[in-house]
């Protein structure tokens, strides 16, 4: 639910009306299918080893371990800067929806029963004033004992579930309206010629005094790609789970990242998936209000295909709850933002060889290590919280621009995340030692046991996720490749150019200084694999129940199908895949 609740931000809400006019509803949907499940191959394959490891910064050990120590170094602050990023851009997005205003004319051009709808409070106070209050609420929060978070995050997870529901219900119950002829659309008007699939792909260049149009397979093409680089920045939060493992209480026995890791990406999927559908029932594509031709930008609550589908229906009140709603999901995720860069940056202080071998760098190093007596790392909180002030920037006068080219690099910084841990699970599971035919697959770990991928007591194991994570690491790299193909058209934009690309350089660097640092006379040309088989040297972690694995039917009689107790063994399995 931590995870649930950090993926549901401002992404699906306000960014998703963005992919309805790029592509179209039916496109839409299918962006939605194909990046939920490249990020589920992903995610599933950092999963399947902390299941096996629980290890404090997973997305660091495993890079580390099974590529090189430089690669891990470099992934966790590549993590920490997106991360960081996420906050900021959240917080940036929450003062800017507190100005809600509806032009008055569009109004009156969908025959909407109020001559005014907007926020007289939100429009008439200063940005930098919920900016302020809600860096303070988001540290707080963060600086309470990791139960006590845990439990504030499951109830935040439980309302967003509850209000996404509704809204899937809402966007039904309207279209249903609107068939019986309420209106003058009918149940799938949108999702026909032309408003359906992949409209032309239009572009405004950053000065905005030359519009290029792609039509035909380069425009679907184009607008598919800016599609999915738009959703990713919706769907980054999935890899919560594993940042969570070394805080889980009885990881073996309770099998919580296994169980997560499943829930999550269905629950996600069918959610996001499910809003664009029923939204797109409503909203055409070349609604005033969806129109976003920029390069990169995160708008406001009067742009979100949610509140425009009630306005186009003359529904009234419900939009104001909805914008109240995005404010609430953006600081919940911005609370999330900050839990998940603070811990990768405790685990970063906890790997040796990674600070600077002086006074000053053990010094920093050995405060980032402290926690508190419940356990939490205040200086990594605090540090982090710092450079959440970047929130500020929702005070400058173009703030949807600033805050999506933050995205863009938080996207890019967590592709290159992404790509780093599937091809550690690549290597993972390379390897792997081929035992006698009767013994499967086994895998060494770092107390000189063997752990067997084939035997029932392997924690969590995805069928076929070699393929899934070969399928996750060539299409984040293809992302990363061409993730600011916009910002090359004439005029070029330094801007946007630096915003998609800038996190790659920055990859590449930290990896050279960790080998400048470690080894003085080390040259690229000369390139040493330096695999920390034992960097974290974590006990591995083996099923004590196989017989009994929680989210598998285990019937009680097995002679027969209907009986009590199999009907309670098959409520028992619902009930742990619902809670």
């Amino acid at each position: 639910m931590i995870a649930f609740s950090s993926t549901i931000g401002i992404g699906l809400f306000l960014q998703s009306g963005k992919v309805i006019y790029l592509i179209g509803p039916g496109g839409a949907v299918l962006a939605y299918l194909i990046m939920g499940s490249l990020l589920w191959s992903a995610n599933a394959s950092l999963e399947e080893m902390t299941a096996v490891f629980p290890v404090k910064g997973p997305i660091i050990d495993f890079p580390s371990r099974y590529l090189d120590e430089s690669v891990g170094f470099a992934v966790g602050w590549m993590a920490w800067f997106a991360y960081i990023n996420l906050t900021a851009t959240e917080v940036s997005t929450l003062a800017s929806t507190f100005k809600f205003q509806f032009d008055p004319a569009y109004l009156q051009s969908v025959n909407y029963p109020l001559d005014k709808l907007q926020w007289d409070f939100g429009l008439n106070t200063d940005p930098a004033i919920w900016v302020g209050m809600c860096l303070l609420a988001i540290l707080l929060v963060n600086l309470l004992p990791v139960r006590a978070y845990g439990e504030i995050e499951y109830v935040f997870g439980c309302i967003k579930l509850v209000v996404i529901t509704g809204i899937i219900l809402m966007q039904m119950i309207l279209n249903a309206r609107n068939a019986n002829g309420n209106t003058n659309s009918g149940a799938f008007t949108y999702y026909q010629s032309p408003w359906g699939f992949f409209s032309n792909q239009t572009v405004t260049d950053p000065q905005g005094d030359r519009t290029y149009t792609f039509t035909g397979g380069t425009g679907r093409l184009v607008g598919m790609w800016s599609a999915m680089n738009t959703i990713f920045f919706s769907l980054q939060g999935f890899f919560t789970v594993s940042v969570t493992a070394a805080e889980n209480k009885h990881v073996d026995k309770d099998e919580t990242i296994k169980l997560a890791t499943r829930k999550i990406a269905l629950r996600v999927i069918v959610l996001y998936t499910l809003v664009v559908f029923t939204v797109g029932l409503n909203v055409p594509y070349n609604d005033p209000n969806l129109q976003d031709q920029t390069i990169s930008s995160i708008r406001r609550g009067q742009n979100s295909p949610v509140i425009i589908a009630c306005v186009r229906n003359g529904v009234v009140g419900w939009p104001h709850f909805f914008n109240a709603f995005y404010i609430f999901s953006a600081f919940s995720t911005g609370i999330n933002g900050l839990y998940i860069s603070s811990r990768l940056l405790h685990a970063l202080a906890s790997i040796r060889n990674v600070w600077p071998a002086t006074g000053w760098g053990s010094k920093i190093k050995m405060r980032l290590e402290k926690t508190n007596s419940k356990g939490v790392p205040v200086n990594a909180v605090l540090l982090s919280w710092l450079f959440a002030f970047l929130g500020f920037l929702a005070v400058k006068p173009e703030p949807a621009k600033i805050l999506g080219r933050l995205a863009i690099f938080s996207t890019c910084s967590m592709l290159i995340v992404y790509i780093c841990t599937s091809a550690a699970f690549l290597s993972f599971k390379g390897l792997t030692l081929n035992g006698e035919p009767d013994e499967g697959v086994l895998i060494p770990t770092p107390d000189g046991t063997f752990l067997n991928r084939n035997a029932t007591d392997y924690p969590y194991k995805s069928h076929g996720q070699w393929l899934r994570a070969a399928y996750a690491l060539t299409g984040c790299v293809l992302l990363v490749l061409f993730n600011g193909w916009r910002s090359f058209l004439n005029p070029f934009s330094d801007a946007d150019f630096l915003a998609a690309y800038l996190a790659v350089p920055i990859f590449v660097v930290i990896v050279v200084l960790y080998h400048i640092k470690d080894e003085p006379e080390w040259v690229p040309w000369r390139w040493g694999v330096r695999r920390t088989m034992d960097i974290g040297n974590p006990v591995a972690t083996r099923e004590k129940d196989p017989e009994k694995r929680k989210g598998r039917l285990h019937r009680a009689d097995r002679d027969v199908i209907f009986s009590w107790g199999n009907l309670g063994a098959f409520f028992g399995w619902v009930w742990i895949w619902m809670k």
